[in-house]
């Protein structure tokens, strides 16, 4: 009989340490992940600094080259002009259509002399401008001299120059992709986050100290708790937290008129802050909004924690 009854027991036994091996293993495969992803994210971040550089280095490389482009641009638009007044003179019936390709000439090379300094980007479209122009201009080429016998003073190296200008201008934008597409993603690995919340209305008791209450009409003040998580990646050091309360009637409780702060989804209002020393490890805190009198509106109340300019957290609670 006693043998039977610890047959049973040694099977409960074994099946225990069976779990427990699987469960260690599941937890030893989840810090794995874990590391794997912060060395990524740490990789990813030196990344965007290397890409950032890169492109601060392009930027001052071209920056004399795009100086040149311009004064060459500019050459061109003006021996354009030329060619169109020698082609007024040869036919005089075309001065109207001629003069409107003059006057859109004209008023790009306004532009250039009104901008100091041209971007890569702005020479670009010039040039796309040039192009188009250009092919208009040597249709009335076309047309009024058949011969071929005006000397269109054109030169190759415009041409040479802004093919090289946008290979330069292709591999900046490919940096500058690549950086800000990388800088997102270090950007959302290093945001906090809250859990664990508890929020509640409190009430003042005789020996002026709190206790919670779901009263309306008892609460003097709404208290949120809740655990900010560990971050290796995030930046430490001290941060403000913000905490949005809004009532059932769609209201931001403030403690000041003045409590706005910026985030992701604009400004927003909110309710109380308080700063923290934040050392990329848990943290646990609470945060008070005294209603200073105020009743309590009846219903549902929202809570949402604000901290770098990020939602990083939300919560409910009733009060009756």
């Amino acid at each position: 009989m006693s043998e039977s009854n610890e047959t049973p027991k040694r099977n409960s036994n074994a099946i225990l340490l069976v779990i427990t091996i699987i469960l260690l293993g599941v937890l030893a495969y989840m810090a794995y992940v874990i590391s794997t992803k912060n060395k990524e994210l740490n990789r990813l971040a030196n990344e965007n600094k290397e890409l950032e550089a890169d492109m601060q280095g392009m930027n001052d490389m071209m920056s004399g080259y795009v100086g040149n482009m311009s004064a060459d641009l500019k050459q061109d638009f003006k021996r354009m002009l030329d060619t169109y007044d020698a082609l007024i003179e040869k036919d005089a019936s075309k001065a109207d259509s001629l003069n409107i390709q003059k006057e859109k000439i004209q008023s790009l090379i306004d532009q250039m002399n009104r901008s100091k300094k041209l971007s890569a980007r702005e020479i670009f479209n010039l040039r796309k401008e040039n192009e188009t122009l250009r092919g208009i201009m040597k249709g009335y080429v076309m047309q009024i001299d058949s011969l071929n016998t005006l000397n269109l003073k054109l030169t190759s190296d415009l041409e040479t120059t802004t093919t090289t200008l946008n290979q330069t201008t292709a591999e900046r934008d490919q940096f500058k992709d690549e950086a800000e597409k990388n800088a997102e993603q270090v950007r959302k690995g290093s945001k906090l986050n809250a859990y664990g919340f508890h929020s509640v209305g409190l009430k003042m008791k005789l020996n002026n100290t709190t206790e919670e209450t779901t009263k309306a009409k008892n609460a003097v003040q709404i208290r949120s708790s809740f655990t900010i998580s560990d971050n290796p990646i995030a930046s430490a050091g001290r941060k403000t937290v913000y905490m949005q309360i809004i009532n059932p009637e769609g209201r931001t409780l403030q403690s000041k008129s003045n409590y706005i702060v910026k985030t992701d989804m604009g400004d927003i209002a909110y309710s109380d802050k308080k700063e923290i020393d934040y050392n990329n490890q848990r943290i646990d805190l609470a945060i008070y909004y005294d209603l200073n009198g105020e009743e309590a509106v009846k219903g549902n109340y929202k809570v949402k924690i604000y901290c770098d300019g990020q939602l990083i957290g939300t919560d409910s609670f009733t009060l009756k």
